[in-house]
């Protein structure tokens, strides 16, 4: 059409023909025909290497996880982008909530890694993902202080079903129940415990305590008997039993272990609840071999939703409002308008996005090779990572070539589809 010569053409384009065949095409026919040798490269092995990718339980996990990916982190991303995208519409500071939704993607993959691996940390003192969910939990479930008491040797209590303990004698209005226990460390007990004292007794009702029964020190304190530098048990519920199982009292003791129930409690043997032992909640193991992979796309999702969120705001911005007006005067609700008019018009940019997130995520390595540890580093492996194991730390340089390949026929179909999709939206 400009008269220009073909050779002049050629010649302007010979520069980027020769890095796309050095980038490109070189690798991928290096890839292709290695994925067809041994591990020494020499001999030809034919579909083998292939095979091994179908039958290796460590490549299948990987392969399985690598589904998992591409259903999930595109499309949580996406949705996550197209939320954010619209609220930011109707929100006062949107570009301040657009800069911190973006933030993460300023972040690199090894910087973002390293941060959720600290964010995942099993110890809820360490990790904020465990240290919320533990508080959750103790808002609605509260964890005992003692979980490690239990009776000591000659105890008037005896083991139940369940955790409890269970007195062996009904206990009597006037009288003091003494309900020893060991098995906690001094330093372990609990902020407001006070020294354990002697119970008066009263003869309508029934007392008693429950205190941690040990003395440090050779032959210090007496078994069985409350000594005044024992501590006392708070805070530990107490239940009086009656002969048919049913509770017919319940109280908790105060800071020196003390506690006093109503005469409804004469003739009643005492419990301790297995609430009062219940171990602390520490958490979800995240990145054990349930949760890791989630985890790890979790992860992806904090850094990618903003990217999504750019992408759609721009698209939004370039939908007439006259339509969504419209569409309200004609009685839609807000619900309405978003489904059937601005997810239909935002659909070529939603599947730019989605196809985008696709590929990115085919190739994800390095957030898993960073996030999950050792232990549970198989469970959470994809075809990226495996590829680089295989051809470094196995030697295994035929298996990693064939790898290189399948990934690029995953690629190959997405790809398609994007040209495709392009070649439609030049037409119009």
């Amino acid at each position: 059409m400009t008269g220009t010569r073909k050779s002049l053409v050629v010649l302007f384009l010979l520069p980027a023909l020769v890095l796309l065949g050095a980038l490109v095409v070189y690798p991928i026919g290096y890839s292709l025909v290695h994925s067809f040798l041994d591990r020494s490269g020499n001999s030809f092995v034919g579909l083998d290497n292939y095979r091994e990718l179908f039958t290796d339980d460590t490549i299948l996990t990987a392969l399985k996880n690598n589904l998992i990916w591409v259903a999930l982190a595109p499309t949580v991303a996406t949705v996550l982008g197209l939320i954010f995208a619209v609220l930011t519409e109707r929100v006062r500071w949107a570009t301040a909530f657009k800069l911190v939704i973006f933030m993460p993607m300023a972040i690199s993959m090894l910087a973002s890694g390293i941060i959720f691996r600290l964010v995942y940390e099993q110890d809820p003192e360490k990790g904020v993902a465990n240290a919320v969910w533990v508080g959750v939990h103790d808002t609605f479930q509260e964890s005992s202080a003692f979980p490690k008491a239990h009776p000591g040797r000659d105890s008037p209590l005896v083991p139940e079903k369940g955790g409890a303990f269970l007195t062996k004698e009904p206990v009597r209005a006037g009288q003091s129940a003494l309900l020893p226990l060991v098995g906690v460390a001094p330093d372990e007990m609990p902020d407001g415990t006070e020294p354990a004292k002697a119970v008066s007794t009263d003869p309508g009702k029934v007392t008693g305590i429950a205190w941690q029964d040990f003395t440090r020190g050779k032959g210090a304190g007496k078994l069985g008997a409350v000594d005044t530098t024992e501590s006392g048990y708070s805070g530990m519920k107490v239940e009086a039993v009656g002969a048919d199982g049913k509770v017919v009292a319940s109280t908790t003791t105060a800071g020196d272990g003390s506690f006093t129930l109503p005469k409804e409690a004469d003739g009643a043997k005492l419990r301790l609840p297995a609430s009062n032992f219940r171990e602390a909640y520490n958490g979800v193991d995240w990145l054990g071999p349930s949760f890791v992979t989630p985890a790890v796309i979790g992860s992806y999702v904090w850094m990618w939703a903003g990217f999504a969120m750019v992408l759609i705001a721009a698209g939004l911005a370039g939908v007439p409002r006259e339509l969504l007006e419209a569409a309200r005067v004609d009685g839609a609700n807000e619900w309405q308008v978003f489904r059937r008019i601005t997810v239909p018009l935002l659909a070529p940019v939603l599947a730019v996005v989605l196809v985008t997130l696709m590929i990115n995520v085919l190739k994800i390595f390095d957030l898993v090779f960073i996030i999950p540890p050792g232990s549970s580093q198989d469970d959470a492996n994809v075809l990226a990572l495996q590829l680089y194991r295989s051809a470094f730390s196995d030697q295994q340089p035929g298996i990693a070539s064939a790898i290189a390949v399948v990934l690029l026929l995953f690629v190959v179909p997405v790809m398609l589809f994007n040209i495709r999709r392009l070649k439609r939206e030049g037409r119009r």
